[in-house]
């Protein structure tokens, strides 16, 4: 029961927050909205406020605003002003209302993460040297575990993530590091030298990270910086699985699925977290120019700027149902290798 609530709670969020990103361009550009659903299928329940429909259907794995204008096969005679359908509004009224989507599961992403360090912490390491790895240059300067660095070629440090930033600017060169041990301090010099993955290091690890409570600013702030990391590291990974670099993994549902449970487990900020990583997933997944996907979208709407005409509508929506075929099957076969690898991976 705990699993079906978690992953309806965090399936339903990334949903509302997607197409409310939709919503309400549209509703700021003027676009006349017929409906918005939340999951597929019947209608569980539903109401309608001013001139659109709010439902909420029976499979909760998508949703969709239907916007006046979309559909090709509307009927033009229907009563609803023309400047008020999607089609009649700019190239760029029409690629803000299709980008808003994914914007906003970044945003719900940044928020998340933002709560987690208000409430929870933010991970945050000293300069204290926890370990000296045997063989690295720290260990032949005579650096011992407990001390703490306070200077980096007298710029001073005072986290990890400084010290790192500021060893990295002289690679393969002397520094040289001021030590706080005890109540004194002293000065030793180190040559950082190329480990097995080609980065630079003089061989040492901090303690413990400790959490540190942000105030709002500061969680929006590292928030955001976390949200435009991990986008990165995505992007870098799928690139990897292009290039073969790295093994194609993808996972559907089912594994989300576990995934929530795990998390769920854990915690209340672990299934946050979670959350905010899908969320980055499904902005960036949805801005690839895939067709059925937002990305095709803006490709078509840029194609339009470009030439000065559109696509026909009707070979327009023919390339997005391919494209929503194909992406069936995709997660069908994805889906499949879940159960499998839940089932039989760890025998």
């Amino acid at each position: 029961m705990q699993t079906f609530i978690a992953s309806v709670v965090v399936f339903g969020l990334l949903i509302f927050i997607h197409e409310l990103g939709h919503f309400l361009v549209a509703k700021k550009v003027g676009i006349m909205v017929h409906e918005f659903s939340l999951g597929f299928g019947p209608k569980v329940f539903g109401y309608k406020r001013g001139e659109t429909i709010y439902n909420l259907r029976l499979l909760p794995l998508g949703g969709f605003v239907r916007m006046a204008g979309m559909d090709p096969n509307e009927e033009e005679d229907n009563g609803i002003p023309i400047n008020r359908t999607f089609n009649y509004k700019t190239a760029l009224q029409r690629a803000s209302v299709i980008v808003a989507g994914p914007l906003m599961n970044f945003v719900l992403a940044i928020v998340l993460f933002a709560f987690i360090f208000m409430f929870q912490g933010m991970p945050y390491a000293t300069t204290e040297v926890g370990e000296v790895i045997k063989g690295f240059p720290a260990e032949k300067a005579g650096l011992r575990v407990g001390d703490r660095i306070v200077a980096v070629n007298n710029t001073s440090v005072e986290d990890w993530n400084e010290l790192v930033a500021e060893t990295n600017k002289y690679p393969g060169e002397p520094l040289d590091l001021t030590i706080q041990r005890g109540t004194g301090q002293v000065k030793l010099n180190v040559t950082t030298i190329k480990d097995e993955s080609g980065q630079y290091k003089i061989g040492i690890k901090p303690t413990e990270p400790q959490m540190k409570k942000l105030n709002p600013l500061a969680a929006l702030a590292a928030g955001t910086t976390f949200t435009v990391q991990i986008s990165g590291l995505i992007l870098s990974f799928i690139g990897q699985m292009f290039t073969q670099q790295a093994p194609v993994d993808l996972g559907g549902p089912v594994r989300v699925v576990n995934e929530i449970s795990k998390a769920a487990a854990f915690g209340i900020y672990q299934l946050m977290q979670l959350a905010a990583f899908l969320s980055i997933n499904l902005g960036l997944f949805n801005l690839l120019p895939i067709p059925a996907l937002d990305g095709s979208r803006v490709l078509f709407l840029l194609w339009e700027k470009v030439t000065g005409r559109p696509v026909e509508p009707n070979k327009e929506s023919f390339i997005h149902l391919i494209g929503f075929g194909l992406l069936l099957l995709l997660m069908v076969v994805i889906t499949y290798n879940d159960i499998v690898s839940l089932m039989f991976g760890n025998r």
